[in-house]
């Protein structure tokens, strides 16, 4: 079951409802890159408990002035990813309705489903794609990516760390270098401004203070400058992979997210929704004491079907 949960952040003016949003993002995807359950965890309750399965993080943008809808990451759960964006929003016209993707970095959750829009499968046409200049440069110099490019079904689209992409006058995504482990790409997260809202789209990292020393951008003045902030949680502690050396995966633990959050006021606090959640990480689970921790200190897990609306009201 997919239930879709709006969102009552102050991104609006009053009274604006989703059901009025003209420029909306939609959580698509709140898992790491394998998934919930993952492969090999064969007593993983969501094997049983379908409504416990999640999805590899990926959000839409909407932008229904237009009809225009944009990806953010080809995950390789594109193909469900897509049917539920499209019962939520149908395109128009023909083909897929995907107006272009925009890909954090090369690592499997973000960009293997790519695969799906070659001649084995929906064989599309043009598509968008926007990455960092590595990332582009991997797609297209390694099969079986590089055929996509040759066969014309996607066309890549460079970024440029702090540039701003503009959809529309009022609609911009500006690509933002983070530190993270970047075997074959660059990894970015991404700024999402609307006509009336900002969001920010932070899915891996691997500190926020080494972000702070190694490209000068301090998540608590994003956090200030964004209405809602998607930030990688993957992990709630380091106790969650016995016989892991926890240290050779460094994304930031969620307490020590929190803990580092909660000199901030509450309003700021209440912008965080954590995603990208590894499926030993007890904050899948609604009722688990670290999602009663997580709420009770002002902060929010991100659901599959959550919608941020952008746009002011009409």
């Amino acid at each position: 079951m997919f239930a879709w949960i709006a969102v009552s952040a102050a991104l609006s003016l009053a009274g604006n409802s989703p059901a009025e949003c003209s420029v909306e993002l939609l959580v698509l995807g709140v898992a790491q890159d394998a998934g919930i359950p993952q492969i090999g965890y064969r007593d993983d309750p969501a094997w049983a408990d379908t409504s416990q399965r999640r999805l590899a993080t990926s959000l839409a943008l909407l932008d229904r002035r237009s009809g225009q809808r944009y990806l953010f990451e080809a995950t390789p759960d594109l193909r469900l990813q897509l049917q539920r964006l499209d019962e939520f929003s149908p395109p128009q016209g023909v083909g897929l309705g995907i107006d272009g993707i925009f890909l954090s970095h090369a690592h499997i959750g973000h960009y293997a489903g790519l695969m799906f829009l070659g001649r084995e499968s929906a064989g599309s046409r043009g598509i968008a794609v926007h990455a960092m200049p590595r990332m582009a440069a991997f797609l297209r110099d390694n099969g079986p990516w590089s055929q996509l490019v040759e066969l014309r079904n996607i066309e890549l689209q460079s970024l440029t760390d702090g540039v701003a992409v503009a959809l529309a006058d009022d609609l911009q995504v500006t690509p933002l270098r983070v530190p993270h482990r970047d075997e074959y790409s660059e990894t970015v997260g991404y700024s999402i401004a609307g006509p009336a809202g900002r969001a920010l789209f932070i899915p891996d990292i691997d500190s926020w203070a080494q972000w702070a020393e190694q490209y000068d951008r301090r998540i608590e003045t994003l956090l200030g400058e964004h209405d809602v902030a998607f930030l990688d949680a993957t992990f709630y502690d380091d106790h969650e992979l016995p016989g892991r050396d926890m240290s050779q995966i460094p994304h930031p633990r969620i307490r020590a997210s929190m803990d580092r959050f909660d000199a901030l006021v509450p309003a700021l606090r209440q912008r965080v929704r954590f995603i990208h959640l590894n499926h030993s990480n007890p904050a899948r689970f609604s009722g688990s004491d670290a999602s009663a921790e997580i709420a009770a200190r002002g902060y929010r897990v991100a659901q599959e079907g959550e919608r941020v609306c952008l746009s002011p009201s009409g």
